[in-house]
């Protein structure tokens, strides 16, 4: 039994369908790449997860047990947090405030302010600075500490590289095998095809709300790549 399974999961804006029978599983301690150009699904799959899109409830199990249309809050207690794509923080809360935040969902485990500052050292030094005037590189890792700090047992992580200098792409990613060394399961969403493929043990490749890719990282050609991202 996968963690986290998806069958046959249709999403919808309205009337507008983004997802079309999308099939994927997760396994617990990996970490999967999902990458696709702009447009293809990928955070529509994060949100409808999350329970921010609705969804028919056997169409996504976790442990097994149907949680498609739950609510957020519910889906964040039973171990799925997201960090979310433009980090969305409270500008005029604290860094640790916002950090405080993730930690709502009471949930028992390693993460704390002590380990989210431990992790990512220069928060520390900005702990009490208003969200609002941290780089975009600190804002990504409060962003990245306040889900943790719910003590997921799935982190589902929305274009970590969007609008960030390299040097501090590397810094985030470099920080990946530390979060996952306890056994967190994760799911990165992003369009670096590079960073993606070096990240991730399985990567899958959406294109118009469509599965048209999945496999061992490693193992997957840049052709093949290339064919399920453009469809050429």
């Amino acid at each position: 039994m996968s963690l986290l399974e998806i069958r046959g999961l249709d999403a919808f804006y309205g009337d507008f369908q983004v997802l079309f029978g999308v099939d994927l599983a997760i396994e617990v301690g990996e970490i999967v790449a999902l990458i696709g150009a702009n447009g293809a699904g990928k955070s529509t799959l994060l949100k409808t997860v999350c329970g921010l899109l609705g969804a028919r409830g056997d169409a996504v199990r976790w442990d097994g047990a149907p949680i498609g249309g739950l609510r957020a809050g519910e889906i964040v207690r039973r171990g799925i947090a997201m960090v979310p794509e433009g980090r969305r923080l409270f500008s005029s809360l604290t860094a640790e405030e916002n950090l405080l935040m993730g930690a709502c969902a009471r949930r028992a485990g390693p993460w704390n302010l002590a380990a989210v500052y431990g992790l990512f050292p220069a928060l520390a030094a900005r702990r009490h600075a208003p969200a609002g005037t941290l780089s975009g590189g600190e804002q990504q890792m409060v962003a990245i500490g306040r889900a943790l700090m719910s003590n997921p047992r799935l982190l589902l992580c929305d274009e970590l590289s969007l609008g960030l200098a390299p040097v501090v792409v590397k810094q985030i990613y470099d920080a990946l095998p530390a979060i996952s060394a306890g056994g967190m399961t994760l799911v990165i969403v992003e369009q670096d095809v590079a960073a993606a493929q070096q990240a991730s043990g399985r990567l899958y490749c959406l294109q118009e709300g469509r599965v048209t890719l999945g496999g061992a990282s490693q193992s997957l050609s840049r052709a093949q790549i290339s064919q399920a991202y453009f469809g050429v």
